[in-house]
């Protein structure tokens, strides 16, 4: 019934993959992934992914980054859209533009940028119309039975 077949399986089905950009690379360019990212090198560029994205001590970004969480020890100068959360480490430095969901700082981070925290609310328009959904607040009746 539980043979170790299905849970080696199983075990790296689950184990999701880490990038890692050594400290002394420099990368120039974009980069697309699925996996979350561990930054001690240098990157100039844009960087989308849908995981978490951990820039170390030494590490260095400059351009775009999109995903949902972030560490930064770091430096960051550029655009930040995180749907969820930005965690600033006591040695980070940033600069630039921030779109989080939320935001920690520690004592001691740097944090020059114009920064906007966007909740996660959902639309309520409908379908390509772009109709907005309006709700009325209920009916009471009145004294004689009547609709207010």
């Amino acid at each position: 019934m539980f043979s170790d077949k299905k849970t080696g399986r199983m075990a790296s089905e689950t184990i999701s993959q880490q990038n890692t950009i050594a400290k002394g690379t420099v990368i120039t360019g974009d980069i697309i992934s699925e996996g979350d990212f561990r930054i001690e090198g240098s990157i100039q560029g844009n960087i989308k992914t849908p995981g978490k994205v951990v820039i170390g001590k030494t590490g260095i970004i400059n351009g775009t980054l999109k995903s949902a969480n972030a560490d930064i020890e770091g430096k960051f100068m550029g655009k930040l859209l995180l749907s969820d959360t930005l965690s600033l480490k006591s040695s980070a430095h940033v600069e630039g533009e921030v779109i989080v969901g939320k935001l920690a700082v520690e004592p001691g981070a740097t944090f020059n940028a114009t920064c906007s925290m966007k909740g996660s609310l959902k639309e309520t328009s409908h379908g390509a119309t772009g109709q907005q959904t309006t709700i009325k607040p209920p009916t009471r009746p009145t004294e004689k039975g009547q609709t207010a």
